[in-house]
């Protein structure tokens, strides 16, 4: 189906090119007989207008690229949440990227959304600050980074995630647990470096009382989580741990299925704790213990930065906000019950 042009509005309507560009951009400064033949014209041809030409030709578009590392964890679900809310009313579009925790299609992510000219890029890094960053940045285009700090060279917007495992960590001591595992992702993220740290701290403190003992996976996925609490499960009781801090929410609820299908139960047998509150935490077969981060807040807090650095290229100075993580406790890590 042939697209009608702006000509053909113009021919059909008895006016200019020019003409029909002041009704589409500026109304007030023509006539209302004319704007009325114009948009006749319009409605009869069924004239739509490239935005996206639009934009290019005044250099940036009114996209927003969010590239995420996870686009099936229901985390980043409400960071995109957050970000759309506020793009919505700036009439921007946010475009939603899924890296899948690799640094290769990350940078695809990003080239393609460079040569689309967006406005900016808010982005979840598979490493920390990995240099492609720093070069787009170079070339123009803002980044701020989510759920994730940056070191200056760009806006940041994240949590604070050694707080947020020392909070766990502590957590789990209080109940009475000497064992933990820590159910972890791949270190190179720094959010779970920084989780597994924490918890790592809150041992330490507890002066050579509480062991450490670490199970790491290539993704921070349900699949991964259920796979580590089979292992975990398989272990003789008296060298099982009591307790396992997982470094995010899915691994959390696929531990707690390893549980339930190897017949241990949870929290007498092994009490559970997860990052981020998702709203599967709560709903749970065990409702899970959780490290809460302000998911939306995230989102729409990143959005803004990177909105104040596009209308305001003089004056804006790079920020790096931390919120700090509540610990919201529930069935998962009821008081620990020593074993006979």
């Amino acid at each position: 189906m042939a697209t009608t042009n702006i000509k053909e509005v113009a021919q059909l309507a008895r006016v200019s090119v020019g003409t029909v560009s002041n009704v589409l951009n500026r109304p007030e400064i023509v006539s209302p007989a004319t704007r009325e033949r114009v948009f006749e014209a319009i409605k009869k041809l069924g004239f739509v207008r490239n935005e996206v030409a639009r934009h290019l030709r005044a250099g940036r578009s009114r996209t927003v690229g969010l590239v995420v590392l996870d686009v099936a964890n229901p985390f980043f679900v409400d960071v995109a949440t957050g970000a759309e809310a506020v793009a919505d009313d700036h009439d921007t579009m946010v475009v939603l990227c899924n890296s899948a925790g690799d640094s290769g299609r990350e940078r695809r992510h990003l080239d393609q959304l460079e040569q689309q000219r967006v406005m900016g890029v808010l982005i979840t890094p598979v490493e920390a600050e990995p240099p492609w960053l720093e070069e787009l940045v170079a070339r123009g285009t803002p980044v701020v980074l989510v759920d994730s700090p940056a070191t200056g060279l760009q806006c940041s917007v994240a949590v604070d995630d050694r707080l947020g495992g020392q909070i766990a960590g502590a957590h789990l001591i209080e109940r009475g647990h000497r064992r933990i595992v820590f159910v972890g992702g791949p270190p190179s993220i720094k959010q779970v470096a920084d989780r597994q740290a924490g918890v790592t701290s809150a041992v330490a403190a507890a002066g050579g009382a509480v062991e450490l003992l670490t199970a790491t996976s290539p993704t921070l996925t349900v699949a991964e989580g259920r796979a580590i609490g089979e292992r975990v499960a398989a272990l003789p009781p008296s060298e099982r741990p009591t307790a396992a801090f997982c470094a995010n929410d899915m691994m959390a609820l696929g531990f707690l299925q390893a549980m339930a299908s190897n017949g241990l139960r949870v929290p007498a047998d092994m009490a559970i704790i997860g990052y981020d509150d998702i709203d599967f935490a709560a709903a749970a077969a065990v409702p899970l213990s959780s490290v809460r981060q302000p998911r939306e807040l995230l989102g729409r807090t990143a959005i803004d930065l990177l909105l104040e650095e596009v209308s305001e290229p003089g004056e804006h100075r790079h920020r790096q906000v931390i919120f700090q993580p509540d610990l919201v406790i529930r069935d998962s890590t009821a008081p620990h019950l020593t074993r006979p």
